[in-house]
């Protein structure tokens, strides 16, 4: 990852509260973002990405009341943001070459690969703060209690959220499973 001196302006206590939230929670920016886009590169521009915006606009009061809570929000957002931006791009990209890779694919769809493909682009299809949810609980392993109290929401919302999330995910996974199958 980048180097903290890069923040560092002289005598400047927004250069040296950012650099001490840049220590503290990078790696749970990270671990987020790596989570959403499943890639070591875009996870590492949406940390490089998230504190240059706190550089350039300062910190808003969110981040004031619970430095955590938001960066982790913010790296949710800032991730789906990547996952669409590049299913946009890839979209845009030549259609004979499009049959080359759902050949290739088609070949063994049960890969771990396609499989990971299929959950990021079923995850972009949710709402963040589904998205949030789910990777507090599956990759940081927190509870409905924990969630709900980083959130700020009441457990039984968080179960609630989780569940219908799994729901849809499944069948978004499924129908493009089919879809995968019958080509």
């Amino acid at each position: 990852m980048s180097s903290v001196a890069v923040f560092r302006r002289p005598h400047e206590p927004l250069a040296e509260d950012l650099e001490d939230a840049f220590r503290e929670h990078s790696r749970l920016v990270y671990r987020t973002a790596y989570s959403v886009t499943a890639s070591a590169q875009d996870a590492e521009d949406v940390v490089q990405t998230l504190f240059l915006q706190l550089l350039r606009r300062g910190f808003p009061a969110d981040f004031r009341k619970n430095p955590k809570a938001y960066l982790y929000r913010a790296a949710v957002n800032v991730s789906l943001n990547a996952v669409k931006s590049r299913q946009r791009h890839a979209s845009a990209v030549d259609p004979a070459g499009l049959e080359l890779v759902v050949d290739v694919d088609a070949s063994n769809p049960d890969t771990d690969t396609d499989l990971q493909k299929r959950l990021m682009r079923a995850m972009a299809q949710l709402n963040p703060r589904a998205v949030e949810m789910l990777i507090l609980r599956y990759q940081h392993n927190s509870s409905e209690a924990e969630i709900g109290a980083l959130l700020g929401t009441s457990r039984g919302v968080v179960a609630v959220t989780l569940f219908r999330a799994r729901a849809r995910l499944k069948k978004l996974l499924r129908s493009w499973g089919e879809k995968h199958e019958t080509r």
